[in-house]
């Protein structure tokens, strides 16, 4: 299993807020520096993150970012469905496409494939933000070495 950039970002853009102080906003321009992403990508994650109501925005000249939920709130399996496009690991799993595989009658790949990727997303479903930053101290000191 692989998941998409976009939603790799979206972990990384929770855990950087997670690790600042309560309530402290963060401009755009320092996470895309710390991680080394596209400002106009990050953009895109950020929009879609507010949207589903983990960050909050703050316009203006004093503005930027930050959770909008505590990080224990936030469950890593929900981030990751919401933010990844399909889960169709093989072409077999898309209902939409045409499946040309000629063993697909008989295959038992598909389950198989099918229960991994359950257990996949079950074990993300135990953990929470919060997990993520347990050594929070270690991970703002990584991240302040680039700001």
């Amino acid at each position: 299993m692989k998941l998409t950039r976009y939603t790799d970002y979206s972990l990384r853009v929770l855990m950087f807020l997670a690790t600042r102080p309560e309530g402290q906003l963060v401009q755009i321009k320092t996470i895309s520096a710390v991680y080394n992403i596209s400002h106009n990508h990050l953009m895109k994650v950020i929009y879609q993150l507010g949207k589903l109501g983990y960050i909050e925005t703050i316009r203006g000249r004093n503005g930027g970012l930050r959770l909008a939920k505590e990080p224990h709130t936030i469950s890593i399996g929900e981030v990751v469905r919401k933010t990844e496009e399909d889960f169709f690991i093989v072409e077999c799993f898309d209902p939409s496409k045409k499946d040309t595989c000629m063993i697909s009658d008989a295959c038992r790949l598909q389950g198989v494939l099918g229960r991994a990727l359950h257990a996949f997303l079950e074990t993300l479903d135990q953990y929470t933000l919060g997990d993520l930053i347990i050594n929070k101290d270690e991970l703002q000191a990584l991240m302040e070495e680039v700001t």
